[in-house]
């Protein structure tokens, strides 16, 4: 959808608004509106405290943290394609990174978000809808092998930006690396648990 971009020609009214759209759209706490609207309560006060989608499961409801995930991918995926539409490509780049920055620091909720993962690949299908299919790919043959769910994001977001850059698509590239630095950031926890052995591995119980 997005071409890839040379030069970064940007105005700055026209850089501002996409960085609006984006963080704005990227800020709507899905899963804790879904939650509350559900009659759960609030997902910050169960768990790991995070609104993302594999908090939201912990309450219990499949189908909730499925449209959690859904819903935080779209957002992404939607920022990108308004800022697109109406100011062309490097809006789009521009609007995707900052609603991935909203998903994370939303302003709604004391700048307390998610890890950003369903809202990195939403924003990837946006700007680059085949290395969707890459993601998923590498993910699943990941948690095939060690049944870890953060394990599996954590490679799968390391090699799209490397792989868009051998495409050539640098710009693009370099901007899911950012997105893949702060994603590591977020995710010091797992990443910490990872080494000790402790992290928790899908299906398990508690």
């Amino acid at each position: 959808m997005i071409s890839d971009l040379n030069t970064w020609q940007l105005t700055l009214p026209t850089a501002l608004s996409a960085v609006v759209i984006g963080y704005f759209l990227g800020s709507i706490p899905f899963g804790l509106i879904l939650t509350r609207m559900a009659g759960l309560g609030d997902v910050r006060k169960i768990g790991s405290g995070n609104i993302g989608a594999t908090n939201v499961l912990r309450t219990g409801n499949k189908k909730l943290a499925a449209a959690t995930l859904l819903l935080d991918a779209f957002k992404g995926t939607l920022a990108v394609l308004v800022a697109w539409k109406l100011f062309g490509d490097e809006a789009g780049v521009l609007a995707g990174f900052f609603a991935f920055i909203g998903h994370l620091f939303p302003v709604w909720i004391g700048f307390k978000g998610g890890k950003g993962v369903a809202t990195y690949m939403g924003i990837l299908l946006g700007l680059a809808p085949l290395m969707v299919a890459l993601f998923a790919l590498i993910w699943l043959a990941i948690a095939f092998v060690t049944r870890y769910s953060s394990l599996s994001a954590l490679v799968a977001t390391l090699v799209i930006p490397v792989a868009l850059w051998i495409l050539g698509s640098e710009k693009i590239a370099a901007a899911m690396a950012l997105m893949t630095v702060i994603t590591w950031w977020k995710h010091k926890a797992n990443i910490a648990r990872l080494a000790a052995g402790t992290e928790s591995k899908i299906g398990a119980k508690g």
